[in-house]
């Protein structure tokens, strides 16, 4: 096992204290879900140390000082049609948009939502970008994962729930469990091209509507906050995807899952923080990878 990766940084760091002193002029980079709490937060800071910001959203918005474009997770070819669009390098891509504990819905290629949007599309994405990440020569990608992917690992006997019952927070889970074992793969199938890809858990923030779907909370759910979940606010909770995708500190460091801006320890039963193994385990990893292949043709 690798030495576990520490920063100076913690977990009431802001994206603007990582991004201090940080030169990325040149540098282009692409922020899903940009228009709005932690994408548009990680977008302004990339853009306030020189970057070249395009924010992709499915409904694009005004947003000063960034390019807006168009871009629906759920709808591979909304993806294909942006990955077609981009031209030259790209040294920094965010897979930040997400959705959480959705009703039951499906995409118009029968895929349940919330693996189609948090996982599916950013594997397309990512993978049809991998050019331009490759021709960048130093890219990194940062995925933004959710310490909710402990509560299940990828069913992959079941994933669009069309023989159990479906659940809203199992989808979830899943998803999020995809989100790191893809950052695994890519690690170290995208080494020799100098892309670097890492997956993260920015906290427990209450000021996204990515709650909006919410009705009854998740396993293991604690309301004290005493189980390691760390609440942030926007610009603390934006902070470690920042760390990941700007940072010279974590330079060459790939294939890994952080918190508070340092490497998760291993998943405890109990405590709410932290990775688990079925997220690193490199079967599923490589198995996941195969067959979002054959998923996103």
């Amino acid at each position: 096992m690798p030495q576990r990766f520490t920063t100076p940084f913690g977990p009431r760091s802001t994206a603007d204290d990582v991004i201090a002193g940080v030169d990325l002029s040149g540098r282009r980079a692409i922020v899903t879900g940009g228009a709005g709490g932690l994408g548009r937060e990680t977008a302004r800071a990339l853009a306030s140390a020189g970057a070249e910001v395009t924010i992709a959203v499915r409904n694009p918005v005004t947003a000063p000082g960034l390019r807006v474009a168009l871009l629906d997770l759920a709808d591979l070819d909304s993806v294909t049609a942006f990955t077609r669009s981009w031209t030259g390098p790209l040294h920094i891509l965010v897979n930040n948009a997400g959705v959480m504990a959705t009703p039951e819905q499906r995409t118009p290629e029968g895929r349940e939502l919330q693996f189609a949007t948090n996982h599916l599309g950013h594997f397309a994405l990512t993978v049809g970008l991998h050019d331009a990440l490759r021709e960048a020569g130093d890219a990194r990608v940062v995925v933004v994962s959710s310490v909710g992917h402990v509560n299940g690992p990828v069913r992959f006997d079941d994933l669009d729930f069309t023989r159990d019952p479906y659940d809203p927070w199992l989808a979830y889970a899943q998803s999020k469990t995809a989100n790191i074992l893809f950052a695994v793969e890519a690690a170290k199938r995208w080494a020799p091209d100098g892309i670097a890809v890492n997956a993260l858990n920015p906290g427990r923030i209450w000021e996204t509507d990515l709650g909006r779907h919410v009705v009854t909370p998740p396993p293991s759910f604690d309301p004290s906050g005493t189980t390691g979940v760390t609440e942030k606010n926007i610009a603390q909770g934006a902070a470690t995807s920042v760390l990941l995708a700007a940072s010279p500190l974590v330079a060459g460091v790939t294939g890994r899952y952080f918190e508070d801006c340092q490497e998760a320890e291993p998943f405890t039963p109990g405590v709410r923080r932290g990775v688990a193994d079925h997220a690193l385990d490199p079967d599923d990893a490589r198995r996941l990878w195969d067959l979002s292949t054959d998923l996103s043709r």
